[in-house]
């Protein structure tokens, strides 16, 4: 019997992830069976199960893929020399954030990182998963922030990780908007970053 290629089975592991994740963008964690999972892909419970232990593991994977998207977005734009200002960066890794991970909907994407987001309280490993995904993330960040201040971008007196907490605000606050509401894009988020970017108090006359 011929072996089977490891391209094969990379794009069956492929072809269960993206059918889950749409019953999950569809329905949510809870509301979805591995029967409906099996159901949208058309594969036996054999050929699932030989991939993923279960409905936990697909959502691990899942979110393991979207976190790498996005980790990797950043860490190419991150890679420039002067770094893009917050606006620009923040626009950049979105959007290599949406294209990367193949949703049909920058909405879809943003709903179903919200899932993740609300499921680490009860999944552990997931919880575990998140938060070290996260903190490599912050510690990006935190490097961008730092080039800013070695540059004379950003002022000296402020803590870079403290800056670098609110930049990631900025991309999750947009990601949940997109999710609860699908009304925002991209570009509307950026122009509305630089302006308050080039905000100044008034000297009094």
């Amino acid at each position: 019997m011929a072996r089977v290629s490891q391209e094969h089975l990379d794009a069956r592991r492929r072809q269960i992830m993206v059918g889950a994740r749409r019953c999950f963008a569809r329905n949510g964690f809870h509301a979805t069976s591995m029967q409906d999972v099996l159901k949208e892909v058309g594969l036996s419970a054999g050929a699932v199960y030989r991939y993923f232990s279960g409905k936990d593991a697909l959502i691990e994977a899942i979110a393991d893929e979207a976190f790498a998207v996005l980790r990797d977005a950043f860490d190419e734009a991150a890679r420039q020399s002067p770094p893009p200002l917050p606006d620009e960066l923040l626009a950049y890794v979105l959007r290599k954030c949406f294209a990367g991970t193949g949703f049909e909907t920058e909405q879809e994407f943003g709903q179903l990182v919200l899932q993740v987001w609300g499921e680490t309280a009860r999944n552990e490993a997931l919880g575990a998963r998140v938060f070290a995904a996260v903190s490599v993330m912050r510690a990006g960040w935190t490097a961008v922030v730092k080039e800013y201040q070695r540059q004379g971008i950003m002022p000296a007196d402020v803590e870079p990780e403290y800056a670098a907490r609110t930049l990631m605000g900025c991309a999750m606050g947009f990601i949940a908007q997109q999710a609860l509401f699908g009304d925002l894009e991209v570009g509307q988020m950026q122009q509305g970053l630089r302006g308050v970017m080039r905000m100044e108090v008034p000297n009094p006359s």
